[in-house]
């Protein structure tokens, strides 16, 4: 799973935050995507959250639009 896979390599979440963002991945990801688009998502939340958006309803909604919109 890519957001899973993002946070671990990055050494920096806890397990309560990686739950966080595994929750908002799977409300943001659709049947049919690529690995690609997935691993678009999993950026968008990771920086996102990084940015300090930490409420998971809207990290979900700030996540739907690509970056620096």
């Amino acid at each position: 799973m890519p957001i899973r896979r993002k946070a671990g390599d990055s050494g920096v979440f806890d397990p309560t935050e990686v739950a966080l963002l595994n929750r908002v991945f799977d409300r943001l990801k659709g049947e049919g995507q690529s690995e690609h688009q997935r691993e678009t998502i999993a950026s968008r939340i990771l920086a996102n959250y990084m940015a300090g958006v930490v409420d998971e309803d809207e990290l979900v909604s700030v996540s739907r639009q690509a970056l620096g919109r």
